[in-house]
């Protein structure tokens, strides 16, 4: 992997999620990953909209909502998830 294409976990945090259709979910607060492996498991997000209120997801024991990270599509300006592969 070239030095380019690599992205640090400081990059990510505070970025909007939306879904691939322009529904805004919040922002990124932290990113959960496993340890051993370094396997990238969630995306907690912070200033929930009302909208992902109303999805039901997961959550952590904090009550933060947790998005699963194989539904992320892409990262730039915003992360983008599939939200089929959330709910």
């Amino acid at each position: 992997m070239a030095e380019d294409d690599r992205k640090f976990s400081k990059a990510v945090m505070g970025k909007t999620v939306v879904s691939k259709t322009g529904k805004r979910f919040g922002e990124v607060g932290d990113i959960v990953f496993e340890t051993k492996s370094g396997e990238l498991i969630h995306l907690v997000l912070k200033n929930a909209t009302p909208y992902v209120d109303k999805l039901e997801l997961e959550k952590d024991k904090e009550g933060s909502i947790l998005i699963p990270f194989s539904a992320v599509i892409s990262s730039g300006d915003f992360v983008v998830v599939a939200e089929e592969d959330i709910v």
